[in-house]
């Protein structure tokens, strides 16, 4: 009941602060964050919303106005939903902002958009391979065994498929047909594709030479195609006739996007994909164990300014192009941790009753559940003091990771405590090593926070 008291105060709160349900363009809610669209921006009063008990923190990011809340968000936007007479909608992909037509964000906010829908699948996938390791460890499964084979063709299956995935989710992202897009995903795999490719028989369309080249396990080629084929799909949707627009649209698409896609955006994506992969390596193999250890100190602002985001589709890369990835996940897992330690100690040793409640449940998030909103612009970027202890304690604990060439096996979807668990690997020292660079990089930040941040900064 008392919960229930709490978010109608803040659903009422809110609604007066931010000019009445007439000033509301647009509202919808994320994982932890209320999301308003306003005609005014001007007569919010964004210090008495931060104020708000429930209220973890409110920013403006471009024009947007989001208010963070937590895990509990959902009980918010229904309540304020029913007070100002909205239609109660699904939650949107933490990541969702407005961005601008073919820039920079734009761009990344499109490989994001295709990849997020399909990390259910990979990290089944890439959990089925630690499986398969730990079985191997234990001698419980061989590769003489049945279920052995069984279990490695299916944990193969979700990334060596990935066109044909990728396929339906950038279609969504890029509003084409899914058939369509899941079609050219498959006609990249194909088995007379692969078999042309591997035996280098030539092969051409419309007389134009088909490089020759795998597609399977690829990221880039068939997100860039779909979103070629999108405005192709549109064009011929244009100018059809009603009559025959159900036989000409997929038909004319089809045979527009086979020459594109086989003959220039295919090999342009493969190339892209394979040697950002290629180049990343090459500077972690030169920078060695202070490239991972700077990369895991600045990985809080990445996510602060969202610029995380344009890790991901490397990230993906490596796993499908080497077997492993050895400095996203590793500074991922840390810093989400590491935000949760700065919290606990600000919990610890702050003198505000809301401020060491809300640490002390943000810490437990993040740390559990590898979602560090709530502690990072909560309670660590309000104080300042605990961020920049949390990415010492990063740098720390990366370094070591570095040293000891830990490397990522496994996506494990949650960069939280359990996200240790993409980490166990052919060799059995690096899952330790991991844990060990996760209890430096913990211990590091706590000690740190407690020795800087005094008790009573509240802002």
């Amino acid at each position: 009941m008392a919960k229930k008291e709490k978010y109608e105060e803040l659903a009422t709160k809110v609604l007066e602060l931010i000019g009445g349900k007439d000033n509301i363009s647009s509202f919808v809610h994320c994982m932890t964050r209320l999301r308003f669209n306003l005609k005014d921006t001007s007569i919010v009063k964004l210090n008495e919303i931060e104020k708000i008990n429930g209220v973890i923190g409110a920013q403006w990011s471009n024009d947007q106005l989001q208010i963070i809340i937590g895990q509990s968000v959902g009980d918010a936007y229904k309540l304020i939903c029913k007070k100002a007479e909205f239609k109660v909608e699904k939650g949107i992909d933490e990541n969702l902002d407005n961005k601008k037509k073919f820039s920079f964000a734009a761009i990344i906010d499109g490989i994001s958009g295709s990849l997020i829908p399909i990390l259910p699948l990979l990290i089944g996938a890439g959990m089925l391979k630690v499986v398969i390791i730990l079985g191997g460890m234990c001698g419980l499964l061989t590769p003489k065994m049945p279920t052995y084979t069984v279990l490695t063709f299916a944990a193969d299956a979700g990334f060596y498929f990935l066109p044909v995935f990728l396929g339906a989710t950038a279609a969504n992202k890029f509003k084409a047909n899914m058939g369509l897009g899941m079609l050219l995903g498959a006609i990249l795999i194909h088995p007379t594709m692969v078999a042309n490719v591997t035996q280098k028989v030539p092969m051409s369309i419309f007389g134009i030479h088909i490089y020759a080249t795998s597609y399977a396990s690829t990221i880039f080629p068939i997100i860039m195609a779909v979103f070629v084929m999108a405005y192709v799909e549109k064009f011929f949707q244009k100018i059809s006739p009603d009559s025959v627009k159900v036989i000409l649209v997929p038909l004319g698409t089809i045979l527009v996007m086979l020459p594109l896609t086989l003959c220039l955006i295919g090999p342009a994506g493969s190339f892209l994909g394979v040697y950002l992969a290629k180049a990343i390596m090459w500077l972690y193999h030169t920078t060695g164990f202070f490239g991972v250890a700077l990369l895991a100190a600045v990985y809080p602002l990445l996510v602060i300014t969202g610029m995380h985001g344009a890790l991901v589709p490397y990230m993906f890369q490596s796993f499908a192009s080497f077997g492993y990835e050895p400095i996203v996940c590793t500074a991922g897992v840390l810093s989400n941790i590491n935000q949760g330690a700065a919290s606990a100690a600000v919990a610890l040793k702050c003198k505000n009753k809301k401020m060491k409640s809300t640490a002390a449940s943000s810490a437990i998030t993040a740390v559990i559940g590898g979602v560090t909103e709530p502690a990072m612009f909560g309670v660590n970027l309000r104080l300042k003091k605990p961020l920049y202890a949390s990415m010492i304690g990063n740098f720390c604990g990366a370094a070591f990771a570095g040293l000891m060439k830990v490397y990522s096996y496994a996506f494990a979807g949650s960069a939280g405590i359990f996200g240790i668990a993409g980490f166990v690997g052919p060799a059995k020292t690096n899952v330790i090593y991991m844990a060990i660079s996760v209890i430096i990089g913990f211990v590091a930040t706590f000690i740190i926070t407690m020795i800087i941040y005094k008790g009573d900064e509240v802002y």
